[in-house]
């Protein structure tokens, strides 16, 4: 893989909550030792009730999203429902095998309740009540481990979110330029303002942007 190669960083989070999911992100795409970009989207809606984030390559990353997308748009067309979580992410995973290199969270609410699942290269689906993709992912998992606990709320879980996105962007390089957070749940998909992303740092002791 060459130094050049355009490349999200990176830190993704998952959590599980007790209404839904939290999906987080930071914003920094890097090329070798080069922050080459700040403002890089790296958790995108699916549909109503599914998310994804990502990591890897942006190119292999645009296109994941945008097949996702257009395979989760006709099954519900067809169907006349929503895909399950479950569905869309083994799709994925089953997809990834072809030679993408990419880690990815999907994420969302369906009939069974919030469900978060990690997906890496090689086609493997997993899933957990939080979980961290990406060159800072080991930083957040630490965050994550000791605050998680079961039933969270919608708050207590963007405040952990950016908690585990703020020890990574303090030690991982390819990790910054401030934060994406989604929450999707029984009503849909919405994204937290960057403002009350602001706030709630400034609340927990965090200096935003990272």
């Amino acid at each position: 893989m060459s130094a050049e190669t355009l490349k999200t960083g990176t830190t993704t989070i998952g959590i599980k909550t007790k209404d839904g999911v939290i999906l987080a992100s930071e914003r920094r795409a890097t090329m070798g030792n080069i922050i080459a970009h700040s403002n890089v989207q790296k958790v995108f809606s699916i549909s109503d009730n599914i998310g994804m984030t990502i990591a890897g390559l942006v190119g292999d990353a645009q296109l994941m999203v945008r097949f996702l997308q257009g395979e989760v748009a006709v099954y519900n067309m067809k169907r006349g429902g929503q895909m399950s979580v479950l569905a869309a992410a083994t799709l994925v995973a089953n997809v990834i095998r072809q030679g993408f290199y990419l880690g990815l969270i999907v994420g969302g609410y369906d009939h069974k309740g919030g469900h978060i699942f990690s997906i890496d290269g090689a086609g493997g689906c997993i899933e957990d009540n939080y979980v961290s993709v990406g060159s800072g992912s080991l930083f957040a998992l630490g965050v994550l481990e000791g605050g998680y606990k079961a039933d969270m709320t919608e708050k207590e879980g963007i405040d952990l979110a950016i908690s585990a996105l703020n020890s990574a962007i303090r030690r991982d390089s390819a990790s910054g330029d401030g934060m994406l957070i989604s929450v999707i749940n029984k009503n849909g998909t919405k994204e937290v303002p960057e403002e009350t992303i602001r706030a709630r740092a400034a609340e927990l002791g965090f200096k935003y942007p990272f």
